[in-house]
């Protein structure tokens, strides 16, 4: 704790005191904020882990079926049947607000996987693969949005964490201080009019005394 250098005044504690208390209530309301950026951040770590593992169970899948249809039709079966591939999707990235950031929305919209190869050339695999991958997709998106929103809320928690670390840490401690030596200063300069008053009284009240012994 630091004592900051202001004169030990009335006027002095009365502004210190209404900024320590407006610096109490924002670090209450800073502490409640970091608290639900806790839970959002978990909660969505947890959500993202989720989000992995479905995407790496799917692209095993997907893969799995892409090597057996290159074993059953061969590498350039596979890459002329991919070329003619043609299945739309739309990928829309919207923003909503929590806790004053702004974080991802992503939707990912991708048309059924119709019939796409012919009879002739391909095989079922073929068919099962590009059906998985496009499947991919939707889970991709939700987890690019998700990885984001951990990204972000991670970031706005250190950021509030360290303005709650500087009022708890640094700005109520020193304010706190500071009021207590003028408290203390305030109290001493009272102690001491006391005693000068004191003194005065007492001397005014001899001092008829000894004019008239010297009468």
């Amino acid at each position: 704790m630091a004592k900051l250098n202001v004169a030990p005044t009335k006027s002095s504690y009365l502004s210190l005191a209404r900024q320590l208390e407006f610096a109490e209530e924002g670090f209450d309301l800073l502490e409640q904020k970091r608290q639900i950026l806790i839970f959002e951040l978990m909660s969505r770590l947890g959500r993202a882990r989720d989000a992995e593992r479905r995407v790496a169970q799917a692209m095993t899948g997907a893969f799995a079926a892409l090597r057996e249809a290159l074993l059953e039709i061969g590498t350039n079966a596979v890459d002329r049947a991919a070329v003619g591939v043609r299945l739309d999707h739309q990928v829309e990235i919207a923003e909503q607000a929590l806790m004053g950031i702004r974080i991802p929305d992503v939707s990912v919209a991708a048309e059924p996987a119709g019939v796409q190869f012919g009879l002739l050339g391909t095989s079922a695999n073929t068919d099962l693969a590009m059906r998985r991958f496009a499947q991919v997709l939707e889970l991709l998106g939700e987890l690019a949005e998700l990885e984001n929103v951990v990204v972000r809320l991670a970031r706005e928690l250190r950021k509030t964490q360290r303005r709650t670390n500087a009022l708890s840490k640094i700005f109520i401690p020193d304010y706190s201080e500071t009021l207590r030596y003028i408290v203390s200063s305030l109290e001493e300069r009272e102690r001491e009019s006391f005693i000068i008053m004191k003194m005065v009284k007492d001397r005014l009240a001899r001092e008829p005394e000894g004019g008239t012994r010297h009468g």
